[in-house]
């Protein structure tokens, strides 16, 4: 059975159509690199599955949630989302806030220390998230989904605010998630690493078309 199982999907909001008749289907322990114009429904896609936006028709399964039918909750202990704002708080520290993230999602606060490490903020544990750079956030982010260890990551333009090696390094980060069973969907304008080891999948006006 496949990870993510959408036929047909239509999404709105606010009477405009994100979705406009969406078919994917994606197994695990795979990387999906969505690729299209700005407004092709990348993010709406992503935003989709993180099961952020109500379907309104069409068939829509993701890590086994029906996405019309059963309460779109259920997804958070399995879906993680990096969109372009981190998920975090800005007045906790850096360790405080993936103390929250490993509670919330019933993970052991144990996985935190190295997940400060694999992402190099080791030196930031106990600083107030406001006073990091745009580059850190992101690697906060990244530390925040590597603490929930969710099976399907969802990553929105990833390599936006990171230098070269940043880049390189959420390379390997992504890398080491597929090898461990992870699946991944990430939206992506350059032509970097991952396009060269993901799925290509291409969309425009709400819908796959390649």
């Amino acid at each position: 059975m496949a990870l993510v199982d959408l036929r047909d999907v239509v999404v709105f909001e606010h009477d405009f159509p994100l979705l406009s008749g969406c078919t994917l289907s994606l197994e695990a322990g795979t990387l999906t690199v969505l690729r299209g114009a700005n407004g092709a429904g990348k993010t709406s896609l992503l935003r989709t599955l993180a099961g952020l936006l109500p379907v309104r028709d069409g068939h829509a399964i993701v890590a086994g949630v029906d996405l019309r039918r059963d309460n779109r909750r259920l997804l958070r202990q399995r879906v993680g989302w990096l969109g372009h704002q981190g998920s975090f708080y800005d007045d906790l520290t850096v360790s405080e806030n993936l103390r929250f993230a490993a509670t919330a999602a019933g993970r052991p606060v144990a996985d935190i220390a190295p997940a400060l490490a694999r992402v190099d903020l080791a030196h930031r544990a106990d600083v107030v998230t406001a006073s990091l750079s745009a580059g850190q956030r992101r690697r906060l982010a990244l530390a925040w989904l590597l603490v929930r260890r969710p099976e399907l990551w969802l990553l929105d333009e990833p390599h936006a605010a990171l230098d070269p090696d940043g880049r390189r390094f959420l390379d390997e980060v992504v890398t080491d998630v597929i090898a461990a069973g992870g699946t991944v969907v990430v939206s992506a304008h350059d032509d970097g690493d991952l396009s060269e080891r993901g799925t290509s999948v291409t969309l425009a006006g709400g819908r796959v078309v390649a």
